[in-house]
């Protein structure tokens, strides 16, 4: 949780806002905690669903109750800039790889970048490489996810390939998925 806690921090102390799943619990739970601690703004998206299970976090900026877990992954997609994966199990591995995916479909040129914490995502990433190899994947398509060890080396490159994109990071394409 201590990584969690320092990408919290982070994100807030450069001025980001902070969008999430809107659960109080688990290491996202940590960053959004984090993050509001350091006077950053967090918006959470939460299923109407885990609001019956009482896990939403009540301390939010925002936190908008959706009908689906779909809608919830579009409305992040549709509001961030950027997605970063902490380690995670798999509700983690879903939305990254879906993110990703639009990436690869080219729906969005936004960030992936897996924050690869004592090689927590070693094996992920040696299955994707053996994808490659194996011809299941481009690698123009596997080089879009980017490998960050920490989260201060995740916002720094983060913050690299915003200053290099010469492309929208946002797509209105996006906002007809949340429809």
């Amino acid at each position: 949780m201590d990584e969690a806690r320092a990408l919290g921090r982070a994100v807030a102390e450069r001025g980001y806002g902070l969008v999430y799943g809107g659960a109080a619990v688990g290491t996202m739970g940590a960053v959004a905690d984090a993050a509001l601690a350091a006077g950053g703004a967090v918006m959470g998206v939460i299923p109407d669903v885990l609001i019956d299970r009482e896990i939403e976090h009540r301390g939010l900026t925002e936190l908008h109750v959706v009908r689906s877990m779909h809608e919830r992954k579009a409305r992040m997609a549709e509001r961030a800039d950027a997605f970063l994966a902490l380690p995670g199990g798999f509700g983690t591995l879903d939305e990254f790889i879906e993110v990703l995916t639009w990436a690869q479909l080219r729906i969005h040129s936004k960030p992936c970048v897996l924050v690869n914490v004592r090689g927590y995502y070693d094996g992920l990433l040696s299955f994707l490489d053996k994808g490659v190899a194996e011809g299941f994947l481009k690698p123009e398509n596997r080089a879009l996810i980017q490998v960050a060890g920490d989260a201060q080396e995740a916002l720094q490159l983060t913050e690299k390939l915003w200053a290099a994109s010469s492309e929208e990071a946002h797509d209105a394409r996006l906002d007809e998925l949340v429809k």
